[in-house]
This record gives structure tokens, C-alpha cells and sequence, in this order.
């Protein structure tokens, strides 16, 4: 079998490189024309578990007392904010906005219900509301009422006055949430049992129409978002002004994506040329390896839109990822390549290229392999942004080994071999100083490494998921501007919301008799003739709800001050802010059943809409408070306050468990930290056994094996120490940087150890068989770790935070992954032999830095 796959092998790649590189033009030319209609993806739901039950609870709750899916603008008037002038800019500014195609209404100050400029009695209440616009309307008592209401301070007005919000509601997209909900239900389905074929091409069907649905409602919002900073633009003038708001941190964070896609993958590639040039010194040294590198990515990106899979946030750096891999290959192949050619000058190109090909097939097949596993563990993390991730990178892999063993050999076969390469010796100077230090200093250098592991096993200790949002981005981003003007000005970002259900065992009270309050009818224009009880009963509120009445009011109103009290919590709104704003025009109406139910009935649409439907449910047995949590608090700590509120409601204020749901972006989001720690523990365990096996297939040798996989161990624990103590937390991108690094550092490990066990096999000395693989496989290593540290320390110049770590500590793990291969694991292949003992274990030290020669 494997003869007959050589013999093809031979017969189609190295035989006819012309009609393989033909087929490959091809192939890569039809995958190329579909790789510019890749998407990119960077909504909330990117942000969230694949399966958290949460989730649709929010959508629920969403669905019901409206969506968060607004803008937020910050305006900041360098005058008075209430004097005629900025008024009028303010309505300019808002019926701009209001007319962008997409918008569904704009709430400013211009817009709510006001009802103590001057007071306004509960008879003209129940005709409609009064707004700023209203003729004959006081502003200097607007001013007032603005700056001490109940709803409106520190939401839509700053408490100083000097600056105020206009949020700018998105038109809810009914078809959008159908197919979400479609194609959803079929995924919980099929969870549970096997689907049907006719439901299996229903999911792909309703997949696929949501997938291009999705994508032409992103471009929408992108044009829409533009449509309102070219308006905001126009009003700059006389005020500071501040973009805000989940749809256009997800535009902002496409345009991110995009950013780092395009500029870090072009400036991999010129720290690619860069390192080729220097280390081989021959244009095709570089051309070829670029050419690979790039047929790879085009394949990649043309089978990605293919499969409908968009970019996110976690894999915008797969086409870099790409790159390294795929030159850490190629650069493999040049090496060992180079060496036959020098052991051979008068060899021929058949045989130079097939022997290499043959050389290094087995351990560039296993390292494939293993980074594979490695990307492939990030499956079971159950974060839809990971697994899709894992999966591209899986793929990538694939279609760069293929490309590296036909592309790279088809065209070499197309070239002369020339004159043996002259070799720059700095480099294997460097790696044989190396070996030669090891063998002087072992017991240092091990006791070194059992320090460090002690102080990163401390570090890890220390490591956190909890982090802000807001540190995502630089302070130099309008996302970062915005959060934080709107946190201290505008009553917090992030929303957080409290839905407290009636109790499981609440029933229904006998109706009880009250006397009619004829004064208070008089107010609607009513007498006793015209009203009964039992009519209030039927027509109101307060008889039949549980919350929805003088008893529980009270409860309810204790419950919004004790979430006002958090130092976490902004703004907090609820049905407890709509009874202290009518609490101001008759005192009785908050204290009497009967009056309240007479005031719920008679309120008009435009009333309720705006100060009872978006906190309590229609049937009063449902309430909702919407809190605003600070994203710029240092000390936030998401599922302690999440926690803590738990306990209060359940202990103090004796709510059942079952009564209380916790939902909103800070709960998803909590929810996606908290799974990080068991998918880290997860990813490394699986990828660490995994990794184990493939290394006792590969090397028969379950010692060396396990020797081979401590170095790995070693710097993925460094990494992640490192983070623990300087302070950063585990996020959807630092999570990957240890099954990175294991996946793409163990590949040295194994051609360190092929290529011990082939120079053991022909000296029979541990010490000899070091200091040549020092002096070959070691170049190679080095040049792919250094290319890799380089190729990552770019993204250092990202906007997004997570991909600046990402770049830098990812760099800093390849570093210690190559230090440790080139130290760590000789000295323990010498100390344990795995290979069985061996003649003149110890040379003179004096020929330790002699000349390698076989």
C-alpha cells in the first residue's frame, strides 16, 4: 500500500510538476474567485455560549419589553443645554436621525413625558403626554424636572445638565428573528434526538437563507451607522459628541476585523520575506515559500465563503496563523533540502527533491497532525467563535500540508539544483553554543526550569476571567470615549436586567369590597353612578395582579433602591420610577388599590408606553427592571454582583428562586467567562493527551514520548502564568494562546526528536547526537520560531486589546517553546535515555564546540 501511494506520488508530483502545478493553478484560481464575498461577524451573538439556556430567555424578554438594539449619542452643547439655540440644534440633530432609513424613532429630551413644568393635575394626564415641544411649556422647570426625575436623571440628562442622550432605536426586524428562531429550534432539536431527513434540509435550508439574511442586514446597519456619524458629523460644531451602543461597537469591530485581516496578514508576509531573505540568502528561497503561503490562504478564504462560515473577532487572525504554519513547513523542507544538497553537490534535482520529500514526510505529517488536535480541542469549548475557529484552522492545516508536499516539490522540480547553498554560520554557532551549555551546566539548567514551573503554576493561580468590555479597545477609540462618557454622565453602559416573576403558589384573592372614592372620580370626569368596584376589578389592575398593588408596590420600590444602592449599577428603571413620577401629582394615588386601578385603566397609550409596558407585564404579574451596569468600574466583577443580587432577593426581600431571572448582555456575557475556565482546562487536558498518543504512535517510546511533550507543558504553563500575574484575564482570545502554542511548538519537538533518533541511530552517543541536531534540525526551529514571534508581535498595532495580547503573549510562548526544545528536552533525553544506554556517554568538553562531522 504504501508503495503503491509512493510510486503515485512519485509519478504524478515529482514526475509531471508541469500538469501538477497546472491543476494547482487551477484549483487555487477557482477558490481565489470566491474569496473577496467572505463575511465578517462581530454581532453580540458572537459574544455567548452555543447552548445557553439564557439566551433565549433574553430573547424572550427582549421580544417582549423591547429591544436593546438602539444607538446611543452623547451630546455635550459648549452652551447652556437649555438655551434656545442648542435646543433647536438638539431637534435638528433628532429629526435628522429619526428620517435615516432604518431607524425606527429617536428618544431625546424633545420626546418624553413631562408633568411638573409646571404640575399638571392626574385629569390632564389621562389626555395625553407633554413634552419639551409642548407651546407654553416652562424650560426652566423642564430644566428641573429633567435634572431630579426619577427616570429621566442620569439617563437622558447628565446630573449637572451639561450633557444628554438620544437613543436611537433600531427597526426590529421581524423576519430576521423568525429565521433565528427557525433555525434554532431545528439545533435544540437535533440535540436531543436525531432530526428527520426532511427536518435535516430544513436546518440547512433555514441555515443557509439565515446566513445570507444576516449578512445583508450587517451591510445594512453598516450603511445605517454611517448615515448617522455623517449626520452627527454636521452638529460637531457646538457640541461634543459621542457615538454609543451595541450595533455600532459590532460595525466598529467589523471594520476592526477587517483591518487587522488585511494589514497583519500583509505585514506576516513582509516579516516572512524579511526572514527567508536572511536566512537563505536565494530569491527562490523566498519566492517559493511566499507562493505556497499564498495559494494557502486563497484556498482557505474561497472555502470559507463557500461554506458560508463568517470571521469573527477570535479567528480574524487565522489567515496569519496560516501563513506561519505554512512557512514553518516549507522552511523544514528548505533546511533539509539544503543539507542533502551540501552532503551532495553533483546529486540530481529528482533526487535531492524526493529524498527530502521522503525525510521529512513522517514528522511533517505528525506535526500536522498535532497542531490539528490542538486547533481541534477548541470544539468541545461549546463557544460558537472558538468551535468555528478550531474548525478553520483544522482545515487550514489540511490544505497546507497538501500544498507544501505538491506545490512546494513540483515547482523545485522545475529549477536546477545550482551550487550548494553557503550556509550562514551565526546561526548554527548559536544553536551548537547552545548544546554545549547544556551539557556543562545540566543540573542548573534543570534546577532553572523547576523554578520557573513552580512560579507559573503561582501565576496560574492568580489567572481571572473577569475583565470589562471596554479594555477590549484602545482609549483612543470611539468605543472607549463613548462607554465611558456614558458611565460617568449618563447612568452606565452595559444593561443588566432583573425580571421578577408572581410567586409559583400565587392565586387569586376573593375580590374585597372598597368604598368609591368620589372625589378622585371627579378628577376623570366620573361619579359613583358611572363606576363600580367591580367594574375596577375587571377593567384595572390591582385586584387581579400579584405585583400590581398598594402591598407589593411598596416591596418592589424597596427591591429598585437596593439595586440603585450597588456600586456597580448605574441608572435603574422600573415600575418603582413611574409611581415615585406620579407619586408628585397626588400623594393617595400610590397608597389606595382602588385609585391606582382607576389611574392604570384611564392612562392613555402614549402613557403607558413609556412609563408601565417597558417595566411591567400587561397582566401586572411580571415585573422588569432595567439596570445600567458601569463598564469602566475597576472592581466590576460580573458574577460576584450577579451573585450577590441573587442572595439579596432570595434572603432579605424572601423571594422564591424560581421568581427570579437574571438576563441581558451582562449575564450572556458573564456566562461565556465563566464556561473559559472549564473549556481552558478541557482544551489543554485534551490536547495534551491527544498529543501524547500521537507521540507513542510516532516514536514507539512511551519515555521519549513523554519527554518530548514536557517542554510543550513547560511553555504553555509559563504563558499562562505570565497572565496571571501581570494581570490579564482569560477572554475569547486568550484562551486559544495555550492550545496555540502547544499545537504549533510541539511541531519542533517532534523534528528535534526524528532527528535524534536518526543521529542516535548512526553515533550510538547521546551528547554527539545532540550537538547535531543543534547544528541542523536546530537552524530550522530557529528560523520558524523567530518568524512566528515576529509574525505575531504585529498585532500589537490592533485596536482591539485581546488581539494586541494575542500577538505579544503568543509571541512570547513560541520564544519559550523554542528555548525549551533546544534545552530542556536534550537534557532530558540525556538524563532519562530513552533510546537505551550508549558508548562514551561523555566526550571531552574541549570538542563540545568542535565541527560536526559524520
Amino acid at each position: 500500500m504504501v508503495f503503491s501511494i509512493s510510486a503515485y506520488y512519485e509519478r504524478f508530483i515529482i514526475d509531471r510538476p508541469k500538469t501538477t502545478l497546472a491543476v494547482i493553478a487551477l484549483v487555487v484560481l477557482a477558490f481565489t474567485y470566491y474569496a473577496p464575498g467572505i463575511r465578517l461577524d462581530a454581532s453580540a451573538d458572537t459574544l455567548i455560549l452555543e447552548n445557553d439556556q439564557s439566551l433565549k430567555y433574553y430573547r424572550g424578554i427582549k421580544a417582549r419589553y423591547g429591544s436593546d438594539d438602539y444607538l446611543f449619542v452623547t451630546y455635550s452643547p459648549k452652551k447652556d443645554l437649555f438655551s434656545q439655540a442648542v435646543l433647536d440644534d438638539l431637534k435638528q440633530l433628532r429629526d435628522k436621525l429619526a428620517a435615516i432609513n432604518g431607524v425606527s424613532s429617536v428618544v431625546s429630551i424633545w420626546d418624553v413625558p413631562l408633568i411638573n413644568s409646571p404640575r399638571i393635575t392626574l385629569d390632564q394626564l389621562q389626555d395625553g403626554i407633554r413634552t419639551l415641544s409642548t407651546p407654553g411649556l416652562d424650560t426652566e422647570l423642564a430644566r428641573k424636572e429633567f435634572i431630579t426625575s426619577p427616570l429621566y436623571k442620569n439617563m437622558l440628562i447628565s446630573e449637572d445638565g451639561q450633557t444628554t442622550g438620544l437613543q436611537v432605536n433600531i427597526t426590529r426586524n421581524e423576519k430576521y428573528y423568525r429565521l433565528l428562531a427557525e433555525r434554532n429550534g431545528l439545533r435544540e432539536k437535533q440535540l436531543k434526538q436525531a432530526l428527520t431527513p426532511i427536518e435535516l434540509a430544513q436546518l440547512e435550508q433555514v441555515s443557509k437563507e439565515f446566513y445570507h439574511y444576516t449578512a445583508s442586514l450587517q451591510q445594512q446597519l453598516k450603511e445605517m451607522i454611517a448615515g448617522v456619524r455623517q449626520v452627527l458629523d454636521q452638529h460637531r460644531g457646538g457640541a461634543d459628541i459621542f457615538l454609543g451602543g451595541i450595533p455600532m461597537i459590532t460595525a466598529d469591530s467589523i471594520d476592526y476585523i477587517a483591518h487587522d485581516l488585511t494589514t497583519f496578514s500583509v505585514g506576516v508576509l513582509a516579516f516572512i520575506i524579511f526572514i527567508l531573505a536572511i536566512a537563505f540568502g536565494r530569491l527562490h528561497w523566498v519566492v517559493l515559500p511566499m507562493v505556497t503561503c499564498f495559494c494557502a490562504g486563497s484556498v482557505m478564504l474561497g472555502l470559507l465563503t463557500l461554506l458560508d462560515w463568517p470571521i469573527t473577532v477570535v479567528s480574524a487572525n487565522f489567515i496569519s496563523l496560516m501563513l506561519i504554519v505554512t512557512l514553518s513547513l516549507t522552511v523544514h523542507l528548505i533546511v533539509r533540502y539544503q543539507e542533502l544538497h551540501s552532503e551532495q553537490p553533483q546529486a540530481e534535482q529528482r533526487y535531492l527533491v524526493l529524498t527530502t520529500m521522503y525525510k521529512k514526510l513522517i514528522p511533517c505529517f505528525y506535526t500536522t497532525t498535532t497542531t490539528m488536535i490542538a486547533f481541534g480541542s477548541l470544539l468541545i469549548s461549546f463557544i460558537r467563535p472558538l468551535i468555528d475557529f478550531g474548525w478553520m484552522m483544522i482545515m487550514g492545516m489540511a490544505v497546507s500540508f497538501i500544498l507544501a508536499f505538491t506545490l512546494f516539490p513540483a515547482t523545485l522540480m522545475l529549477l536546477k539544483p545550482g551550487k550548494p547553498a553557503v550556509q550562514q554560520d551565526l546561526t548554527s554557532k548559536m544553536t551548537k553554543y547552545i548544546a554545549g551549555k547544556i551539557q556543562l551546566y545540566p543540573k542548573k539548567i534543570l534546577s532553572a526550569y523547576a523554578l520557573l514551573v513552580l512560579l507559573s503554576i503561582a501565576g496560574i493561580g492568580l489567572l481571572t476571567v473577569e475583565n470589562r468590555f471596554i479594555d477590549y479597545f484602545k482609549k483612543s477609540t470611539e468605543i472607549y470615549q463613548g462607554m465611558e462618557l456614558i458611565d460617568q454622565k449618563l447612568g452606565g453602559t452595559t444593561p443588566l436586567e432583573v425580571v421578577l416573576d408572581a410567586p409559583a403558589a400565587f392565586f387569586e384573592q376573593a375580590d374585597e369590597e372598597e368604598e368609591i372614592d368620589e372625589e378622585f372620580l371627579e378628577e376623570f370626569g366620573m361619579d359613583a353612578e358611572d363606576f363600580s368596584y367591580d367594574d375596577a376589578t375587571e377593567a384595572g389592575i390591582t385586584g387581579n395582579s400579584y405585583w400590581f398593588n398598594v402591598q407589593q408596590l411598596d416591596q418592589v420600590r424597596q427591591i429598585h433602591e437596593y439595586l440603585e444602592s450597588l456600586g456597580e449599577t448605574g441608572k435603574v428603571l422600573s415600575i418603582a420610577s413611574t409611581m415615585a413620577m406620579l407619586k408628585t401629582l397626588d400623594p393617595q394615588v400610590v397608597n389606595d388599590n382602588f385609585m391606582l386601578s382607576v389611574l392604570h385603566s384611564k392612562l392613555s397609550e402614549e402613557i403607558k408606553s413609556s412609563l408601565v409596558t417597558p417595566y411591567m407585564s400587561e397582566d401586572g404579574n411580571q415585573l422588569r427592571f432595567g439596570i445600567r451596569i458601569f463598564e469602566s468600574d475597576p472592581n466590576l466583577k460580573r458574577e460576584q454582583l450577579l451573585e450577590k443580587i441573587r442572595e439579596k432577593l432570595t434572603g432579605d426581600f424572601q423571594l422564591e428562586h424560581g421568581q427570579i431571572h437574571l438576563t441581558g448582555m451582562v449575564v450572556l456575557y458573564n456566562n461565556m467567562l465563566q464556561s473559559l475556565f472549564k473549556s481552558q482546562i478541557l482544551t489543554i487536558g485534551v490536547v495534551f493527551l491527544a498529543i501524547l498518543l500521537m507521540f507513542l504512535v510516532l516514536f514507539r517510546n512511551f519515555k521519549l514520548s513523554l519527554i518530548a511533550l514536557i517542554p510543550n507543558m513547560v511553555a504553555a504553563a509559563m504563558v499562562l502564568g505570565l497572565m496571571g500575574f501581570i494581570g490579564i484575564p482569560l477572554d475569547l482570545m486568550t484562551i486559544t494562546i495555550a492550545a496555540i502554542c502547544i499545537g504549533i511548538a510541539v511541531d519542533n519537538s517532534i523534528h528535534y526528536v526524528d532527528r535524534f533518533n536518526s543521529e542516535f541511530d548512526s553515533h550510538k552517543h547521546y551528547w554527539r547526537s545532540v550537538r547535531h541536531c543543534h547544528g541542523s534540525i536546530g537552524k530550522a526551529m530557529y528560523y520558524t520560531s523567530i518568524t512566528i514571534t515576529l509574525g505575531f508581535s504585529i498585532l500589537a498595532l490592533s485596536n482591539f486589546v485581546p488581539t494586541v495580547y494575542f500577538g505579544l503573549l503568543t509571541g512570547f510562548a513560541m520564544l519559550m517553546a523554542l528555548f525549551a526544545n533546544m534545552t530542556l528536552l536534550p537534557l532530558l533525553i540525556v538524563q532519562f535515555k530513552p533510546r537505551g544506554q550508549a558508548q562514551n556517554e561523555q566526550p571531552p568538553l574541549e570538542t563540545i564546540d568542535a565541527p560536526i562531522t559524520d
